[in-house]
């Protein structure tokens, strides 16, 4: 039987890697060559990283390590979630 201790939620690890990641991203552009004040490298990002660009379908199979990072079509990220 797992340990459980109580009071502690599961998924806040989870939370505290998004609200990182988010505030790396958000309102940057993702790129192939440097990361900096506007810009993120894609090589960057974690292995497990799904890019979402507008109009682009999503498989709704939940992976709590995987990085999902939504762009507009100039390629700036607007909004970044684990799932």
């Amino acid at each position: 039987m797992p340990l459980v201790t109580p009071n502690q939620d599961p998924n806040a690890s989870a939370s505290s890697k998004t609200d990182e990641w988010q505030s790396k991203l958000v309102g940057k552009t993702l790129n192939e060559t440097e990361t900096n004040e506007t810009n993120f490298c894609k090589r960057d990002l974690p292995q497990e990283t799904r890019i979402i660009e507008p109009g682009t379908m999503v498989t709704k199979d939940y992976r709590v390590n995987r990085l999902n990072v939504q762009v507009e079509k100039d390629g700036v990220v607007t909004h970044v979630y684990h799932g």
